[in-house]
């Protein structure tokens, strides 16, 4: 590790800070956040978004009525390497254009932010689940929370996490170690402790664990095993959350595409292995386990014992308290849409304005939510208009289980709409498109058709219901909570005198290449004031 004093370090720091500045002032937008992020704290983020465990028992109720044992361990598989194509395809453009803005460059930007909202929503509402179970495992299962205790503990949770995510940038980045830590640390308690402690009749034989598929819901078994891809889609999601400190990351250009691809990466291994455990660990009794209110926490119950059940499942909730303090900073919204000019001729850019209604740039009150803290260098006013939205979101639990659901779905559903559509850009905009440090080679445009051929095929899935006889009571309302605000953004962008269509004209850069006093920093200290003179010729001679 370098000498905090050593000169060559600090050289090298600051030749790394003045690199960042250069480049974001190339895409056209000055320097105003703290680029306290470390590379590892890069990759924390949105490694502790994806919260493997709490993740994986949010979303059991998928695998086990749509293949069982198999649908967790080789759908998982199979769905970590094709989401894996979709992080290199997002990591290549986070290396060429490293903004906060993220998959908003070209052209998707309320899609981002649906998603990336309803991330926030089945995060947090799986934490207040997670909770109520712990209170149930507590009363030794006298205790049943009502949907208005739900409600009221998610309403409170997300506001916790719109306090948290207001605190200055330096705290949200040295958490991330820590969240990195008790991660990794409840993963090895699973994979490792759970296998010694199951009892003989909950121990199940490499036959049933493996192949032995269990289908529930009447769809033929090959549709119910793609089914189950919401799953690990739902926990391996949101890795773009590490574009959107960019802004805040040192040397972005390369921390930022490599904490998507090691997030990913680390998330399918032990998320693979941790789904390999519960298969042999978790009886074959898969209905009661289904039909139950949190299936893992009762194959933790039956492995553990109450005692230490209550204790691990502590800390899964926990992690999934920490997912979502986590998921709101990465959702709050930044000036870039520059990549669409980039990648899309103007010509072009006509035939796109439909897409341009959903840029940040087009949203309500997109003024206000742009405003910065001077105290902390944080979004206040995003983060609580996000958290807002959230909880209107979570009002959908009243409606019942599969209304709160879709919740689960539109998160990967309206990131799939936003992840696709810079993808396709940057091969069919019509502009050339300049690599950054990461760059796939000869394999970026077979990965990036893998990437868009599945996020489409899957974002289509999302919407079927979970089960082919389906009444009111159990349909998917996904594609109804995603068309009516499709709807919203197409009546903002074309309603007569006010629409977007009337003054929408592009992205609105906050630095010109031209500027010979551009401001580097609105908080720098006193020493990269003195400096900035320098800095602002150095950014402008390389225009």
């Amino acid at each position: 590790m370098a000498n905090p004093k050593d000169p060559e370090a600090q050289k090298r720091k600051e030749e790394i800070k003045k690199a960042d500045v250069r480049l974001l002032a190339q895409l056209g937008y000055k320097q105003e956040f703290k680029r306290d992020f470390k590379p590892l704290e890069v990759f924390g983020i949105a490694f502790s978004i994806i919260g493997l465990t709490p993740s994986i028992a949010s979303v059991l109720f998928y695998s086990l009525p749509n293949g069982g044992g198999p649908a967790m361990v080789w759908g998982w598989l199979v769905a970590s390497l094709l989401v894996l194509c979709v992080g290199m395809s997002m990591a290549e453009l986070a290396s060429a254009m490293p903004t906060s803005g993220g998959s908003v460059f070209p052209s998707g930007k309320d899609a981002n932010t649906i998603g990336n909202i309803a991330a926030v929503a089945s995060i947090d509402w799986g934490c207040a689940i997670q909770v109520m179970a712990a209170v149930t495992i507590a009363s030794d299962d006298t205790f049943s929370p009502t949907s208005p205790q739900l409600f009221g503990v998610y309403c409170a949770i997300v506001l916790s996490h719109g306090v948290l995510c207001c605190l200055g940038t330096t705290i949200l980045a040295r958490l991330q170690t820590v969240y990195i830590i008790l991660n990794v640390l409840l993963c090895m308690v699973i994979i490792i402790i759970l296998p010694i402690t199951t009892p003989d009749e909950f121990r199940n034989t490499t036959s049933f664990a493996l192949w032995e598929f269990t289908n529930f819901n009447g769809w033929p078994n090959g549709f119910a095993f793609i089914l189950s891809f919401l799953a690990p889609l739902w926990t391996i999601c949101s890795f773009d959350s590490s574009v959107h400190v960019a802004e805040e990351s040192s040397n972005a250009a390369v921390a930022v595409p490599w904490g998507i691809v090691n997030a990913i990466s680390v998330a399918g291994l032990l998320g693979w292995a941790i789904n390999m455990v519960l298969a042999f660990c978790m009886g074959t009794d898969l209905e009661a386990l289904w039909d139950s209110d949190q299936p893992m926490a009762v194959i933790f119950l039956n492995s553990f014992g109450r005692k230490a059940t209550l204790g691990v499942w502590i800390v899964v909730v926990l992690v999934q308290y920490m997912m979502g303090s986590s998921m709101v900073p990465a959702v709050k919204l930044s000036p870039s849409v520059v990549m669409v000019v980039r990648l899309v001729r103007p010509s072009t850019a006509k035939s796109v304005r439909l897409t341009m209604s959903i840029f940040r740039i087009a949203l309500p009150f997109s003024g206000w939510l742009y405003n910065i803290s001077s105290y902390t260098q944080t979004p206040i006013n995003s983060v609580w208009y996000d958290a807002i939205l959230a909880i209107a979101m979570g009002l959908l639990a009243f409606a019942g289980d599969q209304a709160i659901n879709a919740a689960f779905a539109l998160s990967v559903t309206g990131l799939y709409v936003a992840y696709s559509i810079p993808i396709v850009a940057r091969f069919w905009g019509g502009c050339e498109f300049t690599p950054g440090p990461f760059y796939l080679g000869p394999l970026s445009a077979p990965c990036a058709v893998i990437s868009v051929v599945f996020m489409t095929i899957m974002s289509v899935i999302f919407l079927f219901p979970t089960s082919p006889t389906t009444t009111v009571g159990d349909m998917n309302y996904t594609v109804v909570v995603l068309g009516g605000v499709l709807f919203l953004s197409m009546v903002w962008y074309y309603i007569p005198v006010y629409g977007g269509i009337y003054w929408f004209t592009g992205p609105v850069k906050t630095v010109e290449s031209s500027d010979p006093n551009l401001e580097l920093h609105r908080f720098t200290n006193d020493r990269q004031q003195n400096s900035s003179s320098q800095l602002s010729a150095s950014v402008s001679s390389n225009y």
